[in-house]
């Protein structure tokens, strides 16, 4: 794997208006290398695509097209990461200032030794203070 991909990056491959180039680049990365993501990835991504269709931001067949797009990409989930939940993520969130949500993708780029591609400015922050490569 090559690094840790947060939902923030995927969401805007797959958004009406939320593409750039950043984004993009990670996107081709991801196609050769594969990435990993903690466990609330899915639910995370799942939960703005379907708020994303309520609010007719998209249409179903969009929705459908864009979930198929994401199950086809070459991601693994860290099943692992559920053993650190209590211990290691939330001890970041609260060191860090961040949510247990964000704390869990940086808890997984320590424990795998990857870097985090993320839009989130907050975890971006965070990551160079707890010295962690951020793509």
């Amino acid at each position: 794997m090559s690094f840790v991909l947060d939902a923030s990056v995927a969401l805007a491959w797959v958004l009406p208006g939320e593409g750039n180039p950043y984004a993009d680049e990670l996107l081709e990365r991801l196609i050769v290398e594969g990435a990993v993501v903690p466990p609330i990835w899915p639910l995370e991504i799942g939960n703005v695509l379907l708020v994303a269709l309520r609010r007719r931001r998209i249409q179903q067949e969009e929705f459908d097209a864009i979930v198929e797009q994401l199950a086809r990409l070459p991601i693994e989930i860290d099943i692992e990461a559920t053993d650190h939940a209590l211990a290691g993520v939330l001890l970041l969130a609260a060191q860090l200032g961040l949510t247990t949500y964000e704390a869990a993708y940086l808890d997984l780029a320590q424990r795998r030794n990857l870097p985090l591609a993320t839009l989130d400015e907050r975890l971006r922050v965070a990551c160079g203070t707890a010295k962690l490569e951020v793509l």
